[in-house]
């Protein structure tokens, strides 16, 4: 018997999707009827995992747990229980295994903050990547071209034998503003802002978010969450 779960909220809809553009697995098991989402980070992502647990919570049996990874190596992960709209998203993301992108994924401004910071990395203040390499070259060319309907530009920049995708220099401050305030406090070092700026960009309206904003929980210094 399937220990399925109720509908989603926009929110959770959209911090999966972001989830499995970056390091979000869907999987189901075997002689299961719906599928699962694990979420797996190193334990250095702790505040990261902790706040996607907080969000997925309602369909979750269990908080998140570190678990050892090789010998110097720990991990920190949880799982959804299955779910029927999980279900309908292996289909979408997932051909013989591998992950591929939904021909009618659109993205929003939660995918693309939980997005990047899952994969999104820099290495200097211009720039800025997000590390699409799990996606084939034609797949990638349809996220350039999401990216682009949010008035993104970037291009494929070519990463030893792979691709990844390296944001315009011009479009850095456009990423940084409709991200900003969804990223956490420990995910703030990926973002990259102009040294002149005395102050972060300006942060979009929740009305502008679908009112996705009013819905996220907040991440205090000291660990815990206000809700």
């Amino acid at each position: 018997m399937d220990n399925t779960v109720g509908s989603l909220t926009q929110l959770q809809k959209s911090v999966i999707l972001g989830s499995i553009l970056g390091n979000g697995h869907i999987r189901i098991m075997p002689g299961r009827k719906n599928a699962f989402l694990e979420i797996n980070h190193s334990i250095k992502a702790k505040e990261y995992v902790d706040w996607k647990f907080s969000i997925l919570k309602d369909i979750c049996k269990s908080a998140p747990k570190a678990r050892k990874n090789g010998k110097d190596k720990t991990a920190y992960r949880f799982f959804t229980q299955q779910h029927k709209k999980i279900t309908e998203l292996i289909k979408k993301f997932y051909k013989n295994g591998k992950k591929v992108i939904s021909s009618d994924l659109k993205l929003d401004p939660v995918i693309l903050a939980v997005w990047f910071m899952d994969d999104g990395s820099k290495s200097r203040k211009s720039d800025v990547y997000l590390n699409t390499q799990q996606f084939s070259y034609l797949d990638q060319k349809r996220l350039l071209h999401l990216l682009r309907q949010m008035g993104l530009k970037a291009r494929l920049n070519r990463d030893k034998s792979y691709y990844r995708i390296r944001f315009l220099k011009e479009s850095i401050p456009g990423l940084n503003r409709i991200i900003d305030e969804y990223i956490i406090p420990s995910m703030r070092y990926k973002l990259s802002y102009d040294p002149v700026e005395t102050h972060p960009p300006r942060r979009m309206e929740p009305s502008k978010c679908g009112g996705l904003r009013r819905q996220l929980p907040t991440p205090l210094k000291n660990g815990r969450k206000k809700i």
